[in-house]
């Protein structure tokens, strides 16, 4: 057998040593439970807007999927059964809350009793109708005519961007909470976007500063901007759906209340969202005289490429279609 030096044997020692190290450092960037790297975060949110609030906070750290489709209508919306089962194996699905969801929260949960559910609007104080609005409390009114309405909360939170914060930080505690190593990535994210939401508020009130104080007066399709309104300075007037939710239907003394109330307070336009059937407010817009705005933006974003992409184009994209139409 030939003698081996041992100048010939140290560099096989040490290569074979940083074979070793190399396969030690590979293990030791997986998890506890074998080794394999841990998946990121499978998270689900109810609509466009929200999924892209919860898509900011995390950041590059996974995509945020939305369970309705673009336009869809999220007081109506009714999930299939592969929507059923995209929700079953989420991590985390976030609801808007307030009574947005309605029925479709109940079912959603007993659907995927293993996924954890997060209501971003958790924490936040429904607001108080204005006098005049149909969601306000009339002591005088009968009972007839108040069925239903005092006991109506308005879920339409994040029209009024400073509570979109609240939201942000609901995420932002859920996120770490199911994947700690993210914490800090989510805490950035969270803070970028809050500063982001913060500029967006500001760009709004100047936007509104532009309309004369006894133009800002709102009739929508279905009583949605009450929290813009509050945040704004708008009043308003009135909804040709007097709900929060647009499964409901006026009837024809409630019609004729607000067409005396648009001919009495001069009011130039009704404001439709482009996910609500306009035939009503077109009806009272013809006997009337005033415009609809029948493209509006608020419950859902537009696709990739539209006039309103994201959350914040969305406000913008609303904002500047009620200024101008006021201003006429």
């Amino acid at each position: 057998m030939p003698h081996l030096s041992i100048t010939r044997i140290l560099p096989v020692v040490a290569l074979a040593a940083l074979l070793v190290a190399g396969l030690s450092v590979a293990a030791g960037c997986g998890d506890d439970a074998g080794g394999a790297s841990k998946a990121p975060l499978t998270v689900m949110a109810t609509g466009t807007v929200l999924t892209d609030i919860a898509q900011n906070v995390a950041g590059d750290r996974f995509t945020v999927e939305s369970l309705a489709p673009f336009g869809a209508d999220l007081h109506a919306y009714e999930p299939t059964t592969r929507d059923l089962a995209r929700v079953s194996e989420a991590d985390i699905f976030i609801l808007n809350g307030g009574g947005l969801e309605e029925t479709l929260e109940d079912t959603l949960r007993s659907a995927a009793p293993d996924t954890t559910f997060v209501v971003a609007s958790e924490g936040l104080t429904p607001r108080t109708p204005q006098p005049g609005e149909p969601l306000h409390h009339d002591e005088e009114a009968t009972g007839e005519e108040e069925a239903g309405h005092e006991k109506e909360a308005d879920p339409h939170y994040w029209l009024d961007p400073t509570r979109v914060i609240a939201y942000v930080e609901n995420i932002r505690d859920a996120y770490s909470a199911a994947d700690p190593d993210g914490a800090g990535e989510y805490a950035a994210n969270a803070a970028a976007y809050i500063a982001e939401l913060e500029d967006l508020d500001a760009w709004i009130e100047e936007k509104v500063a532009t309309l004369p104080v006894d133009r800002r007066v709102l009739i929508m399709n279905h009583v949605s901007h009450g929290y813009f309104a509050g945040r704004y300075g708008f009043r308003i007037a009135g909804a040709v759906i007097p709900s929060v939710s647009t499964g409901a239907s006026p009837t024809a003394k409630q019609l004729a209340e607000l067409v005396a109330t648009i001919r009495e307070q001069n009011v130039p336009a009704i404001f439709v969202q482009g996910i609500e059937n306009p035939q009503l407010a077109e009806q009272i817009a013809a006997e009337t005289g005033i415009t609809v705005v029948d493209d509006l933006r608020a419950g859902s974003l537009s696709e990739p490429g539209g006039d309103a992409p994201t959350y914040i184009e969305m406000m913008k994209s609303g904002t500047r279609k009620i200024v101008e139409a006021l201003k006429q």
